[in-house]
Protein backbone atom coordinates (compact mmCIF):
# COMPACT_ATOMS: atom_id res chain seq x y z
CA UNK A 1 0.00 0.00 0.00
CA UNK A 2 1.41 3.48 -1.05
CA UNK A 3 1.34 7.20 -0.65
CA UNK A 4 2.19 7.13 2.90
CA UNK A 5 1.50 11.21 3.14
CA UNK A 6 -1.37 11.64 0.98
CA UNK A 7 -3.24 8.55 3.45
CA UNK A 8 -2.03 10.22 6.77
CA UNK A 9 -4.18 13.26 5.57
CA UNK A 10 -7.22 10.64 4.28
CA UNK A 11 -7.00 9.24 7.61
CA UNK A 12 -7.29 12.51 9.76
CA UNK A 13 -10.36 13.55 7.41
CA UNK A 14 -12.13 10.11 7.37
CA UNK A 15 -11.88 10.12 11.12
CA UNK A 16 -12.85 13.60 11.33
CA UNK A 17 -16.17 12.30 12.29
CA UNK A 18 -15.25 10.26 15.19
CA UNK A 19 -12.58 13.03 16.34
CA UNK A 20 -14.82 15.36 16.66
CA UNK A 21 -17.01 13.51 18.90
CA UNK A 22 -14.32 12.71 21.43
CA UNK A 23 -12.48 15.70 21.12
CA UNK A 24 -15.62 18.75 21.34
CA UNK A 25 -16.55 17.32 24.67
CA UNK A 26 -13.86 16.12 26.11
CA UNK A 27 -11.67 19.86 25.11
CA UNK A 28 -14.79 21.23 26.51
CA UNK A 29 -14.69 19.26 30.01
CA UNK A 30 -10.61 18.88 30.95
CA UNK A 31 -9.14 22.16 28.73
CA UNK A 32 -7.66 25.03 31.11
CA UNK A 33 -8.49 23.84 34.16
CA UNK A 34 -6.67 21.82 36.71
CA UNK A 35 -7.36 18.26 36.32
CA UNK A 36 -9.40 16.77 38.92
CA UNK A 37 -11.41 13.46 39.49
CA UNK A 38 -14.21 14.69 38.76
CA UNK A 39 -13.39 15.62 35.51
CA UNK A 40 -11.52 12.11 35.22
CA UNK A 41 -14.66 10.66 35.92
CA UNK A 42 -16.46 12.38 32.90
CA UNK A 43 -13.67 11.84 30.97
CA UNK A 44 -14.17 7.75 31.16
CA UNK A 45 -17.59 8.14 30.66
CA UNK A 46 -17.54 10.20 27.25
CA UNK A 47 -14.73 7.67 25.93
CA UNK A 48 -17.33 4.99 26.96
CA UNK A 49 -19.99 7.29 24.71
CA UNK A 50 -17.64 7.17 21.85
CA UNK A 51 -17.32 3.26 21.55
CA UNK A 52 -14.02 2.74 22.88
CA UNK A 53 -15.81 0.24 25.80
CA UNK A 54 -15.60 0.24 29.53
CA UNK A 55 -11.94 -1.70 29.40
CA UNK A 56 -10.40 0.26 27.48
CA UNK A 57 -11.50 3.76 28.50
CA UNK A 58 -10.47 3.03 31.99
CA UNK A 59 -7.05 2.15 30.76
CA UNK A 60 -6.76 5.24 28.51
CA UNK A 61 -8.56 7.39 31.41
CA UNK A 62 -5.77 5.91 33.75
CA UNK A 63 -2.94 6.57 31.61
CA UNK A 64 -4.19 10.37 30.46
CA UNK A 65 -4.86 11.05 34.54
CA UNK A 66 -1.24 10.05 35.60
CA UNK A 67 0.22 12.33 33.07
CA UNK A 68 -1.99 15.64 33.66
CA UNK A 69 -3.46 15.34 37.46
CA UNK A 70 -3.38 18.57 38.95
CA UNK A 71 -2.28 20.43 35.80
CA UNK A 72 -3.75 22.95 33.54
CA UNK A 73 -3.94 22.12 30.27
CA UNK A 74 -3.55 23.99 26.66
CA UNK A 75 -6.34 22.05 24.33
CA UNK A 76 -3.57 21.22 22.43
CA UNK A 77 -1.88 18.89 25.46
CA UNK A 78 -5.02 17.25 26.10
CA UNK A 79 -4.85 15.62 22.72
CA UNK A 80 -1.81 14.83 22.84
CA UNK A 81 -1.81 13.60 26.19
CA UNK A 82 -4.98 11.46 24.73
CA UNK A 83 -3.72 10.60 21.58
CA UNK A 84 -0.60 8.88 23.35
CA UNK A 85 -2.75 7.08 25.98
CA UNK A 86 -5.09 5.67 22.97
CA UNK A 87 -1.75 4.63 20.92
CA UNK A 88 -0.29 2.56 24.45
CA UNK A 89 -2.96 0.66 23.81
CA UNK A 90 -3.08 -0.15 20.04
CA UNK A 91 0.94 -0.45 19.43
CA UNK A 92 0.89 -3.58 20.96
CA UNK A 93 -2.02 -4.68 18.90
CA UNK A 94 -0.63 -3.94 15.65
CA UNK A 95 0.37 -6.36 12.94
CA UNK A 96 1.51 -6.68 9.14
CA UNK A 97 -0.18 -8.11 6.07
CA UNK A 98 2.52 -9.15 3.91
CA UNK A 99 1.45 -11.31 1.42
CA UNK A 100 4.56 -11.37 -1.04
CA UNK A 101 6.54 -12.06 1.88
CA UNK A 102 5.42 -15.66 2.32
CA UNK A 103 5.13 -18.70 0.95
CA UNK A 104 4.27 -19.20 -3.20
CA UNK A 105 1.18 -19.14 -3.43
CA UNK A 106 0.13 -17.14 -0.39
CA UNK A 107 -3.28 -18.13 0.06
CA UNK A 108 -5.59 -15.80 1.98
CA UNK A 109 -9.23 -16.36 3.62
CA UNK A 110 -11.72 -13.30 3.97
CA UNK A 111 -14.13 -13.66 6.53
CA UNK A 112 -16.78 -11.59 8.04
CA UNK A 113 -20.61 -10.65 7.89
CA UNK A 114 -22.50 -9.53 4.62
CA UNK A 115 -22.38 -5.92 4.18
CA UNK A 116 -18.87 -5.63 6.16
CA UNK A 117 -16.89 -4.50 3.23
CA UNK A 118 -15.09 -7.93 2.79
CA UNK A 119 -16.10 -8.23 -0.76
CA UNK A 120 -14.70 -4.60 -1.51
CA UNK A 121 -11.61 -5.29 0.92
CA UNK A 122 -10.42 -8.12 -0.93
CA UNK A 123 -10.57 -6.51 -4.37
CA UNK A 124 -8.31 -3.49 -3.03
CA UNK A 125 -6.02 -5.73 -2.09
CA UNK A 126 -5.85 -7.19 -5.48
CA UNK A 127 -5.60 -4.34 -7.02
CA UNK A 128 -2.60 -3.37 -5.02
CA UNK A 129 -0.78 -6.68 -5.07
CA UNK A 130 -1.26 -6.23 -8.95
CA UNK A 131 0.21 -2.99 -9.37
CA UNK A 132 3.63 -4.66 -8.14
CA UNK A 133 3.37 -6.91 -10.85
CA UNK A 134 2.07 -9.93 -8.32
CA UNK A 135 -0.10 -12.67 -10.31
CA UNK A 136 -3.06 -12.76 -8.28
CA UNK A 137 -5.58 -15.13 -8.01
CA UNK A 138 -9.26 -14.58 -7.30
CA UNK A 139 -12.23 -17.26 -5.85
CA UNK A 140 -15.60 -15.61 -5.32
CA UNK A 141 -16.47 -18.56 -2.22
CA UNK A 142 -19.49 -16.43 -1.42
CA UNK A 143 -21.58 -18.94 -3.82
CA UNK A 144 -25.15 -17.78 -2.59
CA UNK A 145 -24.56 -14.05 -3.35
CA UNK A 146 -24.77 -13.48 -7.30
CA UNK A 147 -23.97 -9.70 -6.56
CA UNK A 148 -20.74 -10.94 -4.54
CA UNK A 149 -19.56 -12.74 -7.64
CA UNK A 150 -20.36 -9.70 -9.73
CA UNK A 151 -18.65 -7.12 -7.93
CA UNK A 152 -15.37 -9.70 -7.53
CA UNK A 153 -15.28 -10.07 -11.19
CA UNK A 154 -15.32 -6.56 -12.03
CA UNK A 155 -12.43 -5.90 -9.26
CA UNK A 156 -10.45 -8.64 -11.38
CA UNK A 157 -11.20 -7.03 -14.66
CA UNK A 158 -10.54 -3.79 -13.60
CA UNK A 159 -6.90 -4.97 -11.71
CA UNK A 160 -5.91 -7.55 -13.91
CA UNK A 161 -5.92 -10.23 -11.37
CA UNK A 162 -7.28 -13.75 -12.96
CA UNK A 163 -11.14 -15.26 -11.67
CA UNK A 164 -12.66 -18.03 -10.24
CA UNK A 165 -16.38 -18.59 -9.27
CA UNK A 166 -19.24 -21.14 -9.68
CA UNK A 167 -22.64 -21.98 -9.84
CA UNK A 168 -25.01 -20.24 -7.36
CA UNK A 169 -25.30 -22.37 -4.19
CA UNK A 170 -22.15 -24.49 -5.29
CA UNK A 171 -20.39 -26.42 -2.76
CA UNK A 172 -17.77 -23.03 -1.62
CA UNK A 173 -15.15 -25.94 -0.32
CA UNK A 174 -14.80 -27.44 -3.11
CA UNK A 175 -14.02 -23.78 -5.27
CA UNK A 176 -11.67 -23.44 -2.25
CA UNK A 177 -10.12 -26.72 -2.81
CA UNK A 178 -9.85 -25.98 -6.97
CA UNK A 179 -8.40 -22.44 -6.39
CA UNK A 180 -5.35 -23.67 -4.10
CA UNK A 181 -4.93 -26.38 -6.42
CA UNK A 182 -4.87 -24.15 -9.17
CA UNK A 183 -2.81 -21.07 -7.47
CA UNK A 184 0.16 -24.31 -7.26
CA UNK A 185 -0.39 -25.44 -10.54
CA UNK A 186 -0.12 -22.35 -12.50
CA UNK A 187 2.25 -20.55 -10.38
CA UNK A 188 0.42 -17.60 -8.51
CA UNK A 189 1.67 -15.66 -6.21
CA UNK A 190 -1.43 -14.77 -4.17
CA UNK A 191 -4.92 -16.56 -3.78
CA UNK A 192 -7.25 -14.91 -2.40
CA UNK A 193 -10.98 -16.27 -1.20
CA UNK A 194 -14.15 -14.85 -0.56
CA UNK A 195 -16.27 -16.00 1.85
CA UNK A 196 -20.45 -16.23 2.58
CA UNK A 197 -21.75 -14.10 5.74
CA UNK A 198 -24.58 -14.88 6.81
CA UNK A 199 -24.66 -14.63 9.97
CA UNK A 200 -28.04 -15.01 10.75
CA UNK A 201 -27.37 -18.54 10.62
CA UNK A 202 -23.93 -18.80 12.41
CA UNK A 203 -23.80 -22.58 12.90
CA UNK A 204 -24.40 -23.48 9.32
CA UNK A 205 -21.89 -20.40 8.21
CA UNK A 206 -18.98 -20.95 10.52
CA UNK A 207 -19.45 -25.15 9.81
CA UNK A 208 -19.31 -23.88 6.05
CA UNK A 209 -15.83 -21.67 6.72
CA UNK A 210 -14.29 -25.06 8.91
CA UNK A 211 -14.91 -27.23 5.65
CA UNK A 212 -13.19 -24.62 3.69
CA UNK A 213 -9.82 -24.76 6.09
CA UNK A 214 -9.86 -28.37 5.80
CA UNK A 215 -10.10 -28.64 2.27
CA UNK A 216 -7.56 -26.14 1.67
CA UNK A 217 -5.24 -27.69 4.18
CA UNK A 218 -5.57 -31.16 1.88
CA UNK A 219 -3.64 -29.08 -0.57
CA UNK A 220 -1.23 -27.34 1.57
CA UNK A 221 -1.17 -28.58 5.34
CA UNK A 222 0.16 -24.79 6.29
CA UNK A 223 -2.80 -23.03 4.30
CA UNK A 224 -4.59 -20.45 4.48
CA UNK A 225 -1.15 -18.60 5.37
CA UNK A 226 -3.59 -15.46 6.52
CA UNK A 227 -7.31 -15.87 7.53
CA UNK A 228 -8.29 -11.77 7.62
CA UNK A 229 -11.64 -10.87 9.49
CA UNK A 230 -13.19 -7.88 7.98
CA UNK A 231 -15.08 -5.64 10.34
CA UNK A 232 -17.30 -2.56 9.40
CA UNK A 233 -16.89 0.11 12.14
CA UNK A 234 -20.56 2.10 11.62
CA UNK A 235 -21.70 -1.37 13.64
CA UNK A 236 -20.19 0.18 16.53
CA UNK A 237 -19.85 -2.53 19.29
CA UNK A 238 -20.82 -5.15 17.43
CA UNK A 239 -18.15 -5.09 15.42
CA UNK A 240 -17.02 -6.88 19.18
CA UNK A 241 -19.55 -9.38 19.30
CA UNK A 242 -18.84 -10.43 15.55
CA UNK A 243 -14.71 -10.71 16.14
CA UNK A 244 -15.76 -13.04 19.29
CA UNK A 245 -17.72 -15.02 16.79
CA UNK A 246 -15.42 -15.34 14.06
CA UNK A 247 -12.50 -15.49 16.42
CA UNK A 248 -13.53 -18.13 18.54
CA UNK A 249 -15.14 -20.58 15.68
CA UNK A 250 -12.86 -20.30 13.01
CA UNK A 251 -9.70 -18.49 14.15
CA UNK A 252 -8.09 -15.13 12.76
CA UNK A 253 -4.54 -13.90 11.69
CA UNK A 254 -5.78 -10.23 11.26
CA UNK A 255 -8.43 -7.83 11.39
CA UNK A 256 -9.02 -5.41 8.59
CA UNK A 257 -11.73 -2.44 10.21
CA UNK A 258 -13.43 -0.73 7.47
CA UNK A 259 -15.66 2.01 6.77
CA UNK A 260 -13.96 4.52 9.55
CA UNK A 261 -15.02 7.58 7.79
CA UNK A 262 -18.56 6.57 7.77
CA UNK A 263 -18.94 6.53 11.30
CA UNK A 264 -18.36 8.95 14.76
CA UNK A 265 -17.90 5.10 16.00
CA UNK A 266 -14.00 4.87 15.25
CA UNK A 267 -12.86 4.61 18.73
CA UNK A 268 -14.87 0.89 18.48
CA UNK A 269 -11.35 0.09 17.16
CA UNK A 270 -9.43 0.27 20.33
CA UNK A 271 -12.12 -2.59 22.41
CA UNK A 272 -12.01 -4.74 19.08
CA UNK A 273 -8.31 -4.64 19.14
CA UNK A 274 -8.49 -5.22 23.27
CA UNK A 275 -10.95 -8.40 22.74
CA UNK A 276 -9.25 -10.14 20.08
CA UNK A 277 -6.09 -12.30 19.96
CA UNK A 278 -4.94 -11.02 16.68
CA UNK A 279 -3.26 -7.68 15.54
CA UNK A 280 -5.15 -5.09 13.46
CA UNK A 281 -3.34 -5.27 9.83
CA UNK A 282 -5.60 -3.07 7.53
CA UNK A 283 -7.78 -0.28 7.88
CA UNK A 284 -9.97 1.55 5.45
CA UNK A 285 -11.44 5.33 5.02
CA UNK A 286 -12.91 5.58 2.00
CA UNK A 287 -13.70 4.14 -1.51
CA UNK A 288 -10.79 4.20 -3.44
CA UNK A 289 -7.98 1.66 -3.53
CA UNK A 290 -5.78 3.86 -1.65
CA UNK A 291 -8.23 4.24 1.20
CA UNK A 292 -7.09 0.95 2.36
CA UNK A 293 -3.72 0.77 3.77
CA UNK A 294 -1.72 -0.85 6.47
CA UNK A 295 -2.92 -0.25 10.30
CA UNK A 296 -0.27 2.22 12.15
CA UNK A 297 -1.40 2.61 15.55
CA UNK A 298 0.31 6.17 16.46
CA UNK A 299 -0.94 7.82 13.16
CA UNK A 300 -4.48 6.22 14.08
CA UNK A 301 -4.39 7.43 17.83
CA UNK A 302 -3.63 11.17 16.33
CA UNK A 303 -5.99 10.89 13.76
CA UNK A 304 -8.73 9.23 16.29
CA UNK A 305 -8.13 13.46 18.58
CA UNK A 306 -7.83 15.44 15.72
CA UNK A 307 -3.95 15.94 15.57
CA UNK A 308 -2.51 16.51 12.21
CA UNK A 309 0.13 13.73 11.04
CA UNK A 310 4.16 14.15 11.08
Amino acid sequence: MSEKKGWFSRLTEGLSRSSKQITESVVSVVARKPLDQTQIDRLEEMLIEADLGPAAAASVTAAFAKSRLGKESSEEEVKLALADAVAAELIPRQGRFEPLAGPRPYIVLFIGVNGSGKTTTLGKIAADLRSQGAKVLIAAGDTFRAAAVEQLKVWAERSGATFMSAPQGSDAAALAYEAVERGREEGFDVVLIDTAGRLQNKQGLMDELLKMIRVIKKVDPDAPHETLLVLDATVGSNAVAQEKIFGNAVGVSGIVMTKLDGTARGGVLVPVARASDSPIKLIGVGEGIDDLQAFDAIAFSRSLVGLENQ
